[in-house]
């Protein structure tokens, strides 16, 4: 395994982020694919074996379980907490992004994890309703009292990372350095704008739905997997582009027949040409672990990035929490939407 920085944090990282949304109680309200505690502490198991060190969660994911599960785990295979990156994320629960919020969701986060310490804590939107400088400074306490040790961000618009990073350096206070965005080969919208402001920040980009919630993994666009009859949300971001998106997947399905691989390595390995530190990869089962790492083994040729590139066109805004008065984007307001 390879390992990289996570932005201008020092943080060692590994190339894949094992994404916690899979884990936790299933729920009628959130999601009913999610896996119990003995399988995520196999799934988890399986990615530290692999060297996959970076794990990511948030307070809202099936309610606080996936914490919970992920803690538990990490616990029964005695981890040494200096042996693994954790990260989770605030916003959707009472009082959003206020001061209030921030210093109580931290400590319900990190009694589930059973740490004394995040390794990075992230704002899971931008929230319109609290004072830019009250987030920015309330993070920043966290990691000056050793709560929290770096900072990233989640969707949202570019120039409200950019004015939140402004004002952590006016007020000297920790700036982000992750950047937990909607990047893909079906959506690519954040190449305008977002994706240049964090190379200009040096913040690193872990991707959520790198493979497009399946989208990327099969020739088809529908599957008869529990996720796909179920997940109204994965419905909500995707369906309305599936004309745009299929000459896409046709391309990802005969790069993947050139390399004999599977097309969902095809789609991790587009990030890693990209410049994306870690992408982060949902897995249910131990085995899908092992088709994560064995992605890292698929490079893609310049041509063959301009290729699968080509027949992109422009998607409307899925992810950023929309601006008041301004119509809702999809996958802005549930927790579900990643």
């Amino acid at each position: 395994m390879r390992y990289t920085t996570l932005g201008h944090s020092g943080i060692k990282i590994s190339p894949i982020c094992l994404g916690g949304m899979s884990f936790g109680r299933p729920s009628s309200d959130f999601h009913q694919w999610t896996i119990g505690p003995d399988e995520t502490r196999a799934v988890i198991a399986r990615a530290l074996e692999q060297g996959i060190n970076f794990i990511d969660t948030a307070n809202c994911y099936a309610h606080g379980s996936s914490e919970e599960f992920i803690g538990t785990a990490l616990h029964e295979l005695s981890v040494p907490r200096d042996e693994v990156v954790l990260a989770s994320k605030v916003f959707f629960n009472e009082g959003g992004l206020s001061r209030e919020a921030i210093n109580r969701e931290i400590d319900g986060t990190l009694r589930r994890l059973g740490t004394d310490y995040l390794d990075l804590y992230i704002i899971h939107r931008f929230d319109y309703n609290v004072p830019m400088e009250e987030t920015m400074e309330a993070l920043d306490g966290l990691v000056r009292v050793g709560k929290v040790r770096a900072l990233g961000a989640s969707a949202m618009y570019a120039y409200q990372f950019h004015n939140l990073q402004l004002v952590a350096e006016q007020n000297g206070w920790t700036q982000f350095t992750s950047m937990q965005n909607h990047y893909n080969l079906l959506y690519r919208e954040d190449e305008r704008e977002m994706i240049p402001v964090c190379r200009q920040y040096d913040v690193a980009l872990t991707p959520y739905s790198p493979m497009a919630s399946g989208h990327l993994c099969r020739p088809t666009w529908n599957s008869e997997s529990k996720r796909s009859t179920t997940d109204s949300t994965m419905r909500n971001k995707y369906d309305a582009a599936e004309a745009q998106d299929m000459p896409i997947i046709a391309r990802v399905a005969e790069v993947a027949e050139k390399h004999g691989v599977p097309m969902a390595r095809v789609a991790l390995a587009w990030h890693w040409a990209r410049g994306v530190a870690a992408p982060i990869v949902g897995c249910s089962k131990p085995e899908r672990v092992d088709d994560a790492v064995a992605a890292l083994d698929v490079e893609l040729t310049a041509d063959e990035v301009a290729y699968l590139e080509e027949p992109y066109t422009a998607h409307e805004l899925v992810g950023p929490a929309a601006r008041p008065g301004e119509k809702q984007l999809a996958g802005t307001t549930n927790p579900n939407a990643k």
